[in-house]
């Protein structure tokens, strides 16, 4: 029964996906390829191949983090900050996708650093987690003891952490987002949650605009955030997962 209803809860939610993001899809693709044939059109000069070749080359280097600026290009992503948001990104196994090590030597690397660093993470996440449970019993056991509550002391502090929890990881960050990355609420409300849950699409990933200058605060606050934030949602998907048993 568990398992029938997996799959229908998974097979729901592509029949959902497709109706809402197939459009636009085929919208998307429709309108590169009227401007594939206009370029061509309007600059004889070109020639398809060559053109799709140059293409193919800017995109990647985009994905390696190089891009042009006038004459020159764009480095930056694997600058000391962007390394340690890449090691953040990769023993907390959200895995964004939109930069990753070229080099066989870098390639190896990360796997034995994330053999090692993914079990680190986990326990590190593990005792914040325990933490903040043993602050929320305790802060439980003074309201009962002060007020002689019972049942209410303990679904008091539990709706404060939550409240708290959600103001702190996922309703306050997408002002900061907003003010940084140019995001709208919601996209920055969406990168949240998306990053947080450990899901990292890589869609939206900070710090990565070259048109923007970003404090050399902004990726360290984050990467603590990152962590709190794991911790915080860990608890909350932990309370979900003992009501569905």
């Amino acid at each position: 029964v568990l398992l029938a209803a997996y799959v229908v809860y998974l097979g729901l939610g592509a029949a959902v996906l497709q109706a809402l993001e197939r459009p636009a899809e085929v919208q998307a693709a429709q309108h590169l390829l009227r401007e594939y044939w206009e370029l061509l059109a309007n600059h004889t000069c070109l020639q398809g191949p060559a053109l799709l070749r140059f293409i193919e080359g800017t995109i990647q280097a985009y994905k390696s983090g190089v891009t042009l600026e006038g004459n020159t290009t764009s480095l930056g992503r694997w600058d000391y900050s962007g390394s340690f948001f890449f090691s953040i990104s990769a023993i907390t196994t959200i895995g964004y996708g939109n930069l990753s090590p070229s080099t066989a030597a870098g390639r190896i690397f990360c796997i034995v650093f994330a053999l090692f660093g993914i079990p680190l993470n986990l326990v590190l996440l593990n005792e914040i987690g325990q933490l903040m449970l043993l602050g929320v019993q305790h802060w439980a056991h003074c309201l009962e003891k002060a007020f002689h509550w019972q049942n209410k002391a303990s679904f008091l502090m539990k709706t404060s952490t939550l409240v708290t929890g959600l103001l702190l990881f996922l309703l306050l960050p997408p002002l900061l987002f907003s003010d940084k990355e140019g995001w709208s609420y919601e996209e920055g409300f969406y990168y949240s949650f998306i990053t947080l849950s450990t899901i990292g699409f890589g869609d939206y990933v900070i710090g990565m605009n070259p048109d923007r200058t970003y404090p050399s605060w902004y990726k360290n606050v984050i990467s603590l955030w990152i962590l709190f934030g794991m911790a915080w949602l860990a608890l909350v998907i932990k309370f979900g997962i003992s009501v569905i048993e």
